[in-house]
């Protein structure tokens, strides 16, 4: 007893004690606290991969914290479907500013596309990339792609045309086709809105809605063309406008033609 209480007078006697208390509660609390999944343990490394790249390949314009500079977009919030969006287009990365961004070659590996996606996804809430049952036409009744066709019309036609065939807007900027888009890149753009595109929440747009539009573009695609040049298949009121323009055009001209000529051998 005396030696402790001595040992209590002395100078360094509280910081040992604090760092033994410290020591006592660091290895108790490795004993009660639950291990790490391996899941949590990969969406990790995910993540941290995906900032190393974005720091290395999208910083000079997003900003190193995404916040955005005068050369791209803040991506705080933006979600990743949105980057699966415009890297898995490959939209992104963008040679230069344009008035509207063209699809083109995909220049990343899916994982790598994921990996951002992940890294950005923890900047802000916003929309995820979709599963394979958000995107799924499968066991959909004629009524419901009827139904997603509707949806379609009364939403989407006025820019990307009748069946999906795209169309010019103003300003240089256009719709572009879905004919080639895969359902999850038409989820991301629905929910992200990229550019000129509103953004359908789910709210507005539930994923049953969105399943239904991309089955309805899916059979509408998957049927034969019989009537041979779709002129774009931007709908029967612009193809019939052409139609009218070059038949009854060919026609004037190959009559004024004839007259001339019968004029002549008179």
């Amino acid at each position: 007893m005396n030696f402790l209480t001595t040992l209590r007078r002395r100078s360094y006697a509280r910081p040992i004690l604090l760092l033994m208390a410290l020591v006592v509660l660091g290895i108790g609390y490795s004993v009660v606290s639950p291990e790490r999944s391996s899941a949590e343990t990969d969406m990790t490394q995910q993540i941290e991969k995906g900032k190393a790249l974005f720091d290395l390949t999208c910083s000079s314009c997003h900003g190193l914290g995404a916040e955005g500079t005068q050369f791209g977009p803040s991506l705080i919030g933006v979600g990743a479907a949105s980057v699966d969006f415009q890297m898995g287009t490959g939209r992104m990365p963008a040679a230069r500013m344009e008035s509207q961004l063209p699809s083109k070659q995909v220049q990343y590996s899916q994982e790598q596309i994921e990996a951002v996606a992940a890294y950005v996804a923890t900047l802000g809430p916003g929309p995820a990339i979709a599963t394979p049952d958000q995107v799924s036409t499968d066991g959909l009744t004629e009524e419901e792609i009827a139904r997603g066709g509707a949806l379609f019309r009364a939403n989407c036609s006025a820019c990307h045309g009748i069946v999906g065939g795209g169309g010019a807007m103003p300003n240089g900027k256009f719709a572009p086709s879905l004919t080639e888009t895969s359902p999850t890149h038409i989820y991301g753009a629905m929910r992200s809105g990229p550019q000129q595109m509103p953004t359908f929440s789910k709210d507005v747009m539930p994923d049953q809605s969105v399943r239904e539009i991309i089955a309805y573009l899916d059979e509408a695609n998957a049927q034969p063309n019989h009537g041979g040049l779709t002129m774009g298949a931007a709908g029967p009121v612009s193809e019939g406008f052409w139609a009218f323009v070059i038949g009854i055009g060919g026609l004037s001209i190959v009559a004024t033609w004839i007259c001339k000529k019968g004029a002549r051998a008179r």
